[in-house]
């Protein structure tokens, strides 16, 4: 492929520069290194690394630093790597059993005897093998055993090691890339992405063989549709992309048997999928012909460009000088004295909790419908079938799912083991469930997938998965994006916001102190914040710029108009 033909020509270049080097001698003590990253022009321009194999004569440490320092080389299947490796155990060991990601610099390694070391680490998060990334919340360190032997010709190999990679943090960024597997909500409405980590090397084929060999991750799959099924998984376990950007995914035969909207279903979350490593079309082949199909058009979960606020006399979207109305619910709201509020992607529908407590429900016709009146509800939130979610903050199980006809469903296995719960919010897409609760002596972000029965009314939650561990207590959160979520805590007076990503990590900040509220902007990454005294604050890059005084509620949208 051309790819490999580039990487063919990049690895001579690299090579050369070696043996140039080679002319200053070569170092025969002192730490072992990955080897200096190299521009690799089949990923776009990304940074892949050439690690060095092992050394003539090598000591049993030196093959461990080694072994360990390839793992920045996926290159062959990490081929150098298994250099490191006694013949034996070359077969044996799998490198994309996962990642094991640490702290840069808390990397330690002891000899326990002369043939057996321990490599110690810290580490921040792991990789499954399907690419799945989940931040280490467990605390401590991990300890990785090697064993060696000395093989016939004198030189030194390992022949006991754990499967998988490990990679320092600033490493993993440079080799590996977070990828969107795209699925579609269990209506066909919507995209939703399931991120994966895989190396840059390569991304096209990980990406495909898992999206449709593989499926959803775990804690989504009852959340979530695929169209690839059995019969027509991947016929070839490799992606070529040619020069005009069209990858060729090659099918089982029992693709040519599917129904139109199923192979225009499986289009869509191919193409989806692969765009963001540069590929603009894709061919679906069945042995030498290529299946007709064609995208879908998919429900966008992208959000207005202002503010949606309450003022004292007013409620709609915040242009500066003026309040922009939505038709109905600008009347109906502002009277309700409401403390939050959040509006369906229709506009058609509002839920709001009021200074009471109470949990209402207001239409664009101007109909009020009360919903919930348990004590110490928490902020509602309402899906895209105008399903209302609430919650009492004392008791997380006690989640109940309000629908539209005024029929209620209380929703099984709702965040087992949590003591409180601060907020929740449901995905634009209808999928996932968010929510920050405590979690022990700590607060914690939480996600989980929504099971729906057939007429796809919500009947419960699947297994949460924590997204992260907060260093302070729990305030706020809203979805930003189909995949990131903003969550506002405090810790001794300091207030923070955590941008945190559903399937990789998060990146904190400060915020202006007081903040009780947030919500999602349409500019990638952006938020808004209100804090308790009504000052609405938005986001420009990296600093917070104040936009208005006197917002009583900042509003969370669920979308926007089709």
């Amino acid at each position: 492929m051309r790819g490999l033909r580039r990487l063919g020509a990049l690895g001579a270049a690299a090579l050369l520069a070696v043996l140039l080097a080679a002319c200053g001698g070569l170092p025969t003590s002192g730490p072992v290194n990955a080897g200096q990253p190299v521009p690799d022009d089949d990923t776009g321009g990304n940074v892949i690394f050439l690690p060095d194999g092992p050394s003539k004569d090598a000591t049993p440490q030196q093959i461990v630093e080694g072994f360990i320092a390839a793992g920045s080389g996926p290159k062959d299947n990490w081929g150098t790597a298994k250099e490191f490796l006694a013949p034996s155990f070359r077969g044996q060991w799998n490198p994309r059993a996962g990642v094991t990601v640490y702290r840069t610099g808390d990397r330690t390694l002891q000899q326990i005897a002369t043939n057996s070391f321990s490599v110690t680490v810290t580490p921040t998060a792991t990789v499954d093998a399907s690419g799945e990334l989940s931040t280490w919340d467990e605390g401590g360190d991990v300890s990785l055993p090697f064993v060696l032997a000395q093989q016939a010709d004198g030189q030194w190999r390992i022949t006991q090691a754990p499967d998988g990679i490990v990679l320092d943090r600033n490493r993993f960024d440079v080799v590996y890339n977070n990828y969107a597997l795209q699925f579609f909500d269990p209506t066909w409405t919507y995209l939703v992405p399931d991120e994966r980590w895989f190396p840059r090397l390569y991304a096209a084929t990980n990406i495909a063989e898992t999206l449709v060999n593989g499926g959803p991750s775990a804690w989504l799959a009852q959340s979530v549709k695929t169209a690839f099924v059995d019969g027509a998984r991947l016929a070839q376990a490799a992606v070529p992309v040619g020069s005009d950007k069209v990858a060729s995914v090659t099918l089982e035969d029992g693709a040519r048997a599917l129904e139109p909207d199923v192979r225009d279903r499986m289009q869509t979350q191919l193409e989806e999928s692969l765009k963001p490593v540069g590929i603009d079309e894709v061919d679906m082949i069945v042995g030498s012909q290529t299946l007709p199909a064609q995208s879908v058009p998919v429900r966008q979960t992208r959000i207005y460009s202002r503010p949606l606020v309450q003022t004292a006399d007013a409620f709609g979207f915040f242009s500066g000088a003026s309040i922009e109305r939505i038709p109905g619910l600008s009347d109906a709201i502002p009277p309700l004295g409401a403390t939050d509020i959040e509006v369906d992607a229709d506009r058609t529908t509002a839920t709001l909790r009021d200074g009471t407590g109470t949990v209402r429900r207001v239409d664009d016709s101007g109909t009020v419908t009360t919903v919930d009146t348990r004590a110490g509800l928490i902020a509602p939130t309402i899906d895209p079938l105008g399903y209302i979610w609430t919650v009492p903050e004392s008791s997380p199980a006690a989640v109940i799912a309000h629908g539209p006809d005024t029929g209620q469903v209380a929703i099984t296995g709702a965040w087992p083991g949590a003591s409180q719960i601060v907020a929740q919010q449901v995905s634009r897409d209808g999928t996932r469930l968010a929510a920050v609760v405590r979690d022990g002596s700590s607060y914690a972000l939480w996600v989980a997938g929504i099971l729906r029965d057939r007429s796809n009314t919500p009947t419960g939650l699947g297994e949460h998965k924590v997204l992260a561990v907060l260093s302070g207590t729990g305030r706020a959160l809203t979805w930003l994006d189909a995949s990131t979520i903003a969550v506002i805590s405090e810790a001794t007076g300091d207030f923070s916001l955590l941008t945190q990503s559903v399937g990789g990590f998060g990146t904190p900040q400060r915020t202006p102190p007081g903040i009780t509220a947030v919500a999602g902007s349409t500019q990638a990454g952006d938020v808004e914040l209100r804090d308790g005294s009504g000052e609405l604050f938005g986001q420009r890059g990296a600093n917070w710029q104040s936009l208005a005084s006197g917002i009583r509620v900042l509003a969370v949208q669920q979308g926007s108009p089709r």
